[in-house]
């Protein structure tokens, strides 16, 4: 069984940064590709970033390209998501997400549609 523990969120201000960390367990961590989506209350999800298997290919979305950044230990079996320069429209709960299929590409609609969620992290900004 696969399980996803996300972790790392916070109550920040503007302009902080945080790490989040995302531990998957059950499978071979280093066939998927990885990623992260976002959702904040009555709003639709939002996938922010990918990651291929071996961390050659990534993918932002343009709401964070240049702020966020993500990254993976294969060894861990990790996965970490830098957040810099918050701003309050990130607020939203972070969930990290694992592809459906072994060495698959990086794109939004993929990210999208990836099979296996943690329980969330929530991230906080205020002005």
């Amino acid at each position: 069984q696969v399980q996803v523990v996300e972790s790392g969120g916070g109550l920040v201000q503007a302009g902080d940064s945080l790490r989040l960390s995302c531990t998957v367990s059950g499978l071979t961590f280093d066939a998927y590709a990885m990623g992260w989506l976002r959702q904040a209350p009555g709003k639709e999800r939002e996938a922010v970033s990918c990651l291929t298997a071996m961390g050659r290919s990534v993918w932002y979305s343009k709401s964070v390209k240049g702020r966020f950044t993500i990254s993976r230990d294969n060894a861990k079996s990790t996965l970490y998501l830098q957040v810099n320069s918050l701003k309050p429209e990130d607020t939203a709960m972070y969930y990290c997400v694992v592809d459906r299929e072994t060495y698959g590409w990086c794109s939004e609609s993929r990210t999208n549609d990836f099979g296996v969620w943690g329980q969330g992290t929530q991230v906080t900004v205020s002005s």
